[in-house]
């Protein structure tokens, strides 16, 4: 049984169809990397996971005792949430808020959030002010954040964006290393290579009915892989 499924989704906005007929699922240990253009409706597939906003038409299911509250999320930060006035600490404890029986954190949330950070290599900054951190430091504290709510699915989108290369590389080294620990991964990303390299399956997501989902070998040999990687990106196959 898949930890997510989505059947026949139709999502948009104001009554306007952005996305058609869209099914896939996600398993444990998957990789999914999602593509396609920018305004093709990525960013609202991933809200709609959450429950931010409800399908056109269409269903998304949970399995494997997976519950909503129990997915990590790790949105694209605005300027304003750069400038947060908080420690490293107070943030990645927030990852464990939907797990919270009361108005504290219990001994049990403190030791999660001390693990992630310790995993990710932030324990020497869990008293930094989180606006003076580097922008690679700042995502680190975001996917700690993340990890305090689930040990099963890490939604991301654009985890690397506006990331100078060295730093990039460092942030898919630590979900790649998430994800072989068994934390099944939904990844936004603007770099089809990038999601050749890493992912275990490809959802592209081209407007309309032109989408794609299945392994990213099957996408190299679609004629959806070939026209993205060959036109978009000037990569021959």
């Amino acid at each position: 049984m898949s930890l997510l499924t989505c059947k026949h989704l139709s999502l948009g906005y104001e009554g306007q169809e952005i996305i058609h007929d869209l099914s896939f699922t996600v398993a444990a240990g998957d990789y999914l990397c999602i593509v396609g253009e920018n305004g093709s409706g990525k960013s609202t597939l991933m809200k709609t996971v959450l429950g931010l906003r409800l399908p056109m038409d269409g269903s998304v299911a949970f399995g494997e005792g997976l519950h909503r509250g129990e997915i990590g999320y790790l949105p694209q930060q605005t300027p304003v949430q750069r400038d947060f006035p908080a420690s490293v600490r107070e943030i990645v404890r927030s990852g464990c808020l939907s797990r919270m029986r009361g108005p504290f954190y219990r001994a049990e949330e403190k030791r999660r959030a001390a693990e992630n950070m310790e995993k990710l290599g932030l324990t020497p900054l869990q008293d930094r002010c989180y606006r003076e951190l580097s922008g690679g430091q700042q995502q680190r504290v975001l996917l700690a954040r993340a990890l305090c709510a689930t040990q099963k699915l890490l939604l991301l989108d654009e985890p690397a964006a506006g990331l100078d290369p060295v730093v990039t590389a460092e942030m898919y080294r630590l979900i790649e290393g998430l994800n072989r620990e068994g934390v099944a991964i939904m990844m936004i990303s603007h770099d089809v290579h990038v999601a050749l390299r890493y992912a275990t399956h490809i959802l592209h997501i081209g407007g309309g009915d032109a989408n794609f989902f299945g392994t990213k070998n099957a996408y190299r040999r679609s004629a959806t892989g070939q026209h993205y990687l060959s036109v978009e990106h000037g990569e021959m196959l």
